[in-house]
């Protein structure tokens, strides 16, 4: 089936009753070259499985199953249910399980499902739940080799931004620091149905496995990220004063130890920099 052609996804529509949930920011493909290049892109291949996150009417999970062992896709909404049933009939290695991926227990998933082959994870994502699907994923430490997702141009940019420049924000840090993050093309707003109000694009991320701090001073780098990041255009001391209940002269001296300048702002450190001031100050 072409499941990129407008009129295809429109006969599936009226003869399923499927209508569009507008809280679940559906936005269908109907570029057929986006896909494919998803999927090649992201690692797929013999040897490798696949697991998806949202599955449309089934255009990237095709495209996965084609490729990987196995794909397992995880999808909540429901109503998709007979429309996939038909949408992937050709393919027996694709396994849809309706569940809210937020509230799923991905590591028994993958344990479950794949065993212990090579997993990539592959999402379109809509544009509301993009940080948190992402954090997720890697804030889990999966088992997986790389996370290949779609989402909104500008969230592209600052996921894949440098740390220690303008561009970058508190989730940069985040990724950078379980991942190493890549802008791979960009995908224009017609490529959808219905027609979002912005331009979108694919990142990589491939997954460091290695943990880099203790639980306790990891959990300090992300404490005092977040409250740099929460009062962007000041002096770093001043909301980390807040936040840790230390003076800022204090704070000051601590940055300056680490060659830091006590009047940089949080974009202007490096994810190191960041580290060792967690570790100092733990």
């Amino acid at each position: 089936m072409e499941l990129t052609n407008i009129g295809v996804i429109r006969d599936l529509f009226e003869r399923h009753g499927f209508s569009f949930t507008k809280s679940l920011g559906q936005n269908f493909l109907i570029n057929p070259a986006i896909c494919p290049k998803i999927a090649e892109l992201g690692g797929c291949g013999e040897g490798i499985c696949a697991l998806e996150i949202g599955t449309g009417v089934g255009v990237l999970t095709t495209e996965l199953a084609r490729r990987c062992d196995k794909v397992v896709a995880v999808e909540i909404d429901t109503s998709l249910k007979p429309i996939l049933e038909e949408t992937l009939a050709e393919f027996d290695n694709v396994e849809v399980v309706f569940a809210d991926v937020m509230e799923t227990d991905l590591a028994k998933l993958i344990a479950e499902k794949f065993g212990d082959r090579e997993v990539v994870v592959c999402a379109n994502l809509p544009y509301y739940i993009t940080s948190p699907v992402i954090m997720r994923v890697l804030e889990s430490r999966l088992p997986v080799k790389a996370m290949t997702v779609m989402v909104q141009k500008e969230a592209a940019d600052r996921l894949c931004a440098a740390p220690g420049t303008r561009e970058c924000g508190a989730i940069t840090y985040a990724v950078n620091y379980y991942s190493k993050p890549k802008l791979l093309f960009r995908v224009n707003r017609g490529s959808f149905m219905p027609s979002p109000n912005v331009d979108s694009a694919v990142i990589r991320l491939d997954i460091d496995s290695t943990k880099k701090l203790p639980e306790a001073e990891e959990q300090m780098l992300f404490k005092i990220i977040r409250a740099g990041f929460s009062q962007r255009r000041k002096q770093l001391v001043n909301p980390l004063s807040a936040e840790l209940g230390r003076s800022k002269a204090e704070l000051a001296e601590t940055l300056s130890s680490l060659g830091i300048k006590p009047t940089a702002r949080p974009e202007e450190l490096s994810l190191d920099d960041y580290v060792k001031l967690a570790e100092c100050v733990k």
